[in-house]
């Protein structure tokens, strides 16, 4: 029998919550009050919301190339609009999950984050566990940073979730996204059989197939995230991986279901 999950680190695609095809900044209100529908139907006692910025940060990133570093012409401009951009999307986000009864409280990860060649190397979550100690929900999201190599690089939502999950101590990171799980060939351009499990074994020849995004992405798309997920899964962070632009899906996932793609580093957990 599926075990409820209790305690979670929801992490919604930048695809799920924006338009990310689209040249407009436009939030997907209807999506996010149904996954926050969704969340607050399951009565989560730990959670943290994690979200990606879609169309309010990958097409300027992409225009500008802040993501190669500090060195780019204007970047010192194009960070501040980039970040401005990235916390009008959270506040709309906050409010759409605030109106459904889901206290969350926006975080700047950047306000503490220290990133080296791109990578997340240290974060403060003591203000985020007092938070989840309160009761409140930490609500955090994609946003450029201060990199200690090349000035600034973008500190990517598949980066922060599982770094927090493993510095709180929540073993489990719903990855909800625009695709069921990872498929051995991309669903869109046909049938394509799905991988319901990723592990140390059979990790190598996957990440060999799988591509980035069918959007403009900056953070890697889908091989990005399934690398960092597997990089954690060796600290005992588990992952699921399921397409929250399907109603229930997201659900059935924080209700301990075998949905999607599950990412862990034994074969068996």
């Amino acid at each position: 029998m599926a075990q409820p999950i209790i305690d979670a680190v929801i992490k919604l695609g930048g695809s799920v919550v924006t338009d990310k095809g689209s040249d407009q900044l436009t939030v997907r209100r209807d999506v996010v009050k149904r996954l926050a529908d969704e969340i607050a139907s399951c009565h989560i006692d730990r959670l943290v919301l994690v979200h990606g910025a879609g169309s309010f940060g990958h097409r300027i990133v992409k225009r500008t190339r802040i993501d190669s570093g500090f060195a780019v012409p204007g970047a010192l401009a194009a960070w501040a609009e980039t970040a401005r951009l990235q916390y009008l999307l959270a506040a709309e986000v906050a409010e759409i999950f605030i109106a459904t009864g889901i206290p969350c409280i926006v975080c700047q990860a950047s306000a503490s984050a220290q990133l080296r060649s791109r990578q997340l190397q240290s974060m403060d979550v003591e203000v985020a566990r007092a938070i989840l100690e309160l009761g409140g929900v930490p609500q955090f999201y994609g946003v450029p940073a201060v990199d200690g190599v090349q000035g600034i690089a973008i500190l990517s939502g598949d980066q922060i979730a599982p770094f927090l999950a493993q510095r709180l101590g929540i073993g489990i990171v719903i990855h909800g996204t625009d695709v069921d799980g990872v498929f051995e060939s991309d669903p869109a351009h046909g049938p394509a059989a799905q991988v319901r499990r990723i592990h140390r074994g059979n990790a190598s020849s996957l990440l060999a197939a799988l591509g980035g995004s069918s959007h403009v992405d900056v953070t890697g798309g889908m091989h990005g995230k399934v690398e960092s997920l597997l990089q954690w899964a060796q600290h005992g962070v588990t992952a699921r991986i399921v397409d929250a632009t399907r109603p229930g899906r997201l659900a059935q996932a924080l209700a301990g279901e075998d949905v999607g793609t599950l990412v862990s580093w034994e074969e068996r957990s």
